[in-house]
């Protein structure tokens, strides 16, 4: 996502997650994000320009009912169209917020692989936080962000086209190889053909994944988040160095065995 913050359809601009042991996560993520001579991420959660990227609530009675998992709130043209969508495709309905009047505020959909998402109507150019001059490089620049999403299933295809008839995302195939055969992943694109996530099959450097949708945070010292990650009771599921052994990438577990990845800023 080259974007920091756009308002599109198939856009992400924020995830969160109710869990329990809430001081100890906090603990772990406040940890693992605040590396770097100048962390991406502030001790309260919210990134380095004081936007609330991901939020980490306690689970209280009101959120049991949802899963273990970082959800993606992901941006739609109509809100109950796309939840009656889900529902038709295999999805579920697990929480969807309208206003008195009836209509559609946001939904939390599973997909048929378990997979847990939110979805939001597209957000304005007037509602988008702007980032402008108070961002330490500008757009590029170090900022505390949802760099990427990526989906790992046994049935991508399928996947791919319940996404694009509920989210709208169009798709770009990416080549892989696994043990010298060739297949194909999939780029998903938002609506102004910027890329928004991956869904990608459970094979090759994709073995082990669960079904869920993974959240890449953006951190200022990969290596050092990783050393915190076992410090602090998680575990480092798969990493990937390039040829100078630095880290271009990470998927985690913290304390409770939730899946999130990790990316240098």
């Amino acid at each position: 996502m080259s974007k920091l913050f756009a308002g599109r359809i198939g856009g992400v601009v924020s995830a969160d997650i109710a869990v329990p042991e809430h001081e100890r996560e906090l603990r772990f993520y406040s940890r693992v994000l605040r590396t770097g001579a100048n962390p991406l991420w502030r001790e309260d959660g919210m990134n380095n320009l004081g936007m609330p990227i991901i939020g980490l609530g306690p689970r209280t009675p009101e959120y049991e009912g949802l899963p273990l998992q970082w959800m993606p709130h992901i941006q739609v043209a109509d809100v109950a169209v796309s939840a009656a969508r889900a529902a038709e495709l295999g999805g579920r309905v697990l929480m969807h917020q309208k206003d008195p009047d009836g209509n559609s505020q946001w939904a939390v959909l599973f997909d048929p692989n378990g997979a847990a998402f939110g979805i939001i109507p597209v957000i304005s150019a007037e509602a988008m936080p702007s980032v402008g001059a108070s961002a330490p490089q500008g757009e590029a620049g170090p900022v505390g962000r949802i760099a990427w999403l990526d989906l790992t299933v046994p049935n991508a295809e399928a996947t791919r086209d319940f996404y694009t008839k509920v989210i709208g995302w169009t798709v770009h195939e990416v080549e892989m190889e696994d043990g010298g055969e060739r297949y194909v992943d999939y780029g998903m694109v938002g609506g102004d053909g910027d890329g928004a996530a991956g869904v990608c099959h459970a094979r090759g450097v994709n073995t082990g994944l669960p079904p869920v949708w993974i959240i890449y945070l953006t951190v200022g010292d990969l290596a050092e988040s990783l050393r915190r990650v076992e410090e602090e009771g998680g575990r480092v599921i798969t990493s990937m160095q390039d040829e100078d052994g630095a880290y271009a990438y990470a998927v985690i577990q913290d304390p409770i065995g939730v899946y999130v990845g990790l990316m240098p800023g």
